[in-house]
């Protein structure tokens, strides 16, 4: 498979940008990164430097943004919104700049763009977007990309819930089933769209390597599963014979208590991932029993650490 010789990860301080960059340093292939530490090659608030960074590179991979797990406040919205949109239109600006243009330009995005769905599965080409503030973000958020005046193959990451050992954005899910509470979350039926973080860095190298791919990816399990089934499965990879359900009103009023969102476990997100599959990408973690008990045995003390994309 043809590989990149230099990646730029904007926004490497993450759980998944975090493994981008030990997966691709143990592969022999350098790393750039771009973020607002001083460890950074270069830094948002500098525009040559970020040129000079991007300039050369095969490969740039955008994940910079604020967590989603909050309450969605004004002012934690509008940060949730600006950090993804500022530093995207930043990319933009300077990937015009650059002299040598990277072959591929990979932002991230999110599955949630899509409706909530109980009826069939979202694809590229068929699924419904949705409504709210999430999907206004996505939806803002692949804009400022595919509106940026550069010549560069561009694709909009839009990821599904990635799980793997060692990070975590809605480790409350798992939480819950080790204190008794991992049952069914509102009626259990909402669909759980996942992928595993190796598959997540497995579809980057397969994005790079076909280069008739441009425009929105969805990078998800082609096996999703129900919220009933997903904390059955979570039970069992913890050792727990039972657990409790938590209705949707207890969901609402805790996810206030934690300052977190509720629409973030009971919004069905049904992601499938069309273009992956129909290029001939073959998922190394496509079944959850597997991927689960991966993580369990790479994660100290049964933790099932998760990232929501």
């Amino acid at each position: 498979m043809d590989s990149p010789s230099t990646v730029v990860i904007c926004g490497a301080r993450g759980y998944i940008g975090q493994y981008l960059r030990r997966s691709y340093e143990q592969r022999g292939i350098r790393v750039r990164t771009v973020g607002r530490g001083a460890t950074s090659d270069a830094t948002w608030s500098d525009h040559r430097g970020l040129v000079e960074v991007l300039d050369g590179a095969d490969l740039v991979v955008n994940l910079a943004g604020r967590s989603v797990s909050c309450r969605y406040s004004k002012s934690n919205a509008d940060d949730i919104l600006s950090s993804r949109i500022q530093t995207t239109a930043q990319l933009g600006r300077a990937m015009a700049d650059v002299q040598q243009v990277p072959a591929l330009w990979v932002n991230a995005s999110t599955g949630t763009i899509y409706r909530d769905a109980r009826d069939r599965a979202m694809d590229e080409r068929t699924g419904e977007i949705g409504a709210g503030f999430s999907v206004e973000v996505a939806r803002s958020w692949e804009r400022e990309m595919f509106d940026a005046d550069a010549t560069v193959r561009r694709v909009a990451l839009r990821l599904s819930i990635v799980l793997g050992a060692g990070g975590g954005a809605i480790n409350p899910v798992i939480n819950l089933a080790r204190v008794g509470l991992g049952g069914r979350m509102g009626d259990g039926r909402q669909m759980f769209s996942w992928v595993h973080i190796v598959d997540v860095a497995r579809a980057i190298d397969h994005l790079y390597a076909h280069k008739d791919i441009s425009g929105p990816v969805n990078v998800a399990t082609p096996f999703p599963v129900t919220n009933d089934e997903l904390m059955k499965k979570v039970r069992v990879a913890l050792g727990r014979s039972h657990g409790a359900p938590t209705p949707a009103w207890l969901l609402q009023f805790g996810a206030r208590v934690i300052r977190t969102e509720a629409e973030l476990v009971l919004k069905s997100r049904w992601v499938d991932p069309g273009v992956l599959t129909e290029s001939g990408f073959c998922f190394e973690y496509p079944e959850l029993a597997c991927a689960l008990e991966e993580i369990a045995r790479n994660t100290p003390r049964g933790l099932l650490p998760v990232a929501l994309g």
